[in-house]
């Protein structure tokens, strides 16, 4: 597997020119309106931590603990503003009884793109991602509205989150089509316990020149060993929960498969000698289709550690171990075309090298 890296080895952000850091730091946690995170002290230390070492890609949202992430964000950034690249997200309802607070369309982007730029106190977003596809807006009206807010100055770059694939191949293709806005990055949850993704959306991704940054690398806490077979929960509910533990089990990955996963974790850490959190930072960063994880912490000790999973190195035998116990089944039409017998019907008995 690859050699060390650090914070200050740079990397293009998908097909644009923008360099960016290869573990981006997480704003999620910053504040405590949702019942944990980080006060503004902490997040301080955090961001400092995180920036001295050369790290230069912040994540945060609209919404995230109700614009208090963005407002600590904000106070943050005031000396380092043109060091730092600050993603934001919009999409999100920042009001549950108003049907147009939420959603993809023009009026949500318009409002969302101005509270951010409020509450982060600054003059442009260098990356705006849709948060998620909401289903009812119109690809022409999303990339369009995006293409105005670049062409606008109120936004440099764009991405997306949370969408299928096919979703995303036609957005892009409507923008290469009519000259708006590229979409150059692509968010998605991935990790040991999530790799349904590498059927579709990681490749789609390397194909249209979106870098793809994983979320919840460490499967929301799982792969750290934080939960035993005792934890193990279905819960499904509508309502955001107020734990931590809550959010996680509402994700459906707190069973026990994730579990095993994060058994392996930890006899991989044991043997490296390292935490298990960068053991699971740093799997991510194995597939070529990855730029930056997103870390996200609430304490400096644990951003710290994490910062430490660019120096782990595994054996080729410890990240097949990985996969192997990380493996998912194959879905269609991949399962059908990977066999031997259709093999076969497609090219015969000769072989192509270098086929993709």
């Amino acid at each position: 597997m690859t050699g060390k890296i650090s914070l200050d080895s740079y990397r293009l952000l998908g097909r644009s020119g923008l360099r960016v850091s290869p573990l981006a730091l997480g704003t999620m946690t910053f504040g405590s309106d949702w019942g944990w995170g980080a006060d503004a002290s902490d997040a301080r230390k955090i961001f400092d931590a995180y920036v001295d070492r050369g790290g230069n890609f912040i994540d945060t949202s609209v919404n995230y603990t109700e614009g208090a992430s963005e407002r600590i964000l904000g106070e943050l950034i005031k000396d380092q503003r043109e060091r730092v690249v600050v993603a934001t997200k919009y999409t999100m309802a920042r009001d549950a009884s108003n049907i147009n607070s939420g959603g993809n369309h023009r009026l949500n982007m318009a409002r969302s793109v101005e509270a951010s730029l409020r509450q982060l106190d600054t003059d442009r977003i260098d990356l705006l991602y849709v948060h998620a596809w909401d289903f009812t807006t119109s690809p022409d009206e999303v990339m369009r509205s995006l293409d105005d807010l670049v062409r606008a100055g109120k936004v440099l770059y764009v991405g997306i989150c949370n969408t299928p694939a096919w979703r995303i191949a036609q957005l892009q293709t409507l923008a290469d089509l009519r000259g708006w806005s590229p979409l150059v990055a692509l968010q998605i949850e991935y990790s040991l316990v999530e790799r349904t993704v590498e059927y579709e959306l990681m490749p789609m991704a390397r194909e249209l020149g979106l870098g793809v940054l994983p979320w919840s690398p460490l499967g929301g806490g799982i792969l750290t060993g934080k939960y035993s077979r005792a934890d193990v929960s279905d819960e499904n509910s509508a309502d955001v929960p107020a734990s931590r533990k809550g959010v996680i089990a509402s994700t459906g990955h707190l069973n026990q498969r994730s579990l095993d996963i994060a058994d392996v974790v930890g006899e991989i850490a044991g043997e490296l000698a390292v935490s298990r959190s960068q053991v699971g930072i740093v799997w991510t960063l194995a597939n070529p289709a990855v730029i930056a994880p997103i870390m996200g912490a609430r304490t400096v000790a644990q951003a710290e550690d994490n910062f430490g999973a660019l120096d782990v190195v595994f054996s080729d035998d410890q990240l097949q171990r990985l996969n192997d116990a990380s493996a998912v089944a194959p879905i269609f039409p991949g399962r059908f075309i990977g066999r031997p017998m259709a093999q076969q019907l497609i090219f015969g008995t000769g072989h192509v090298a270098g086929r993709r």
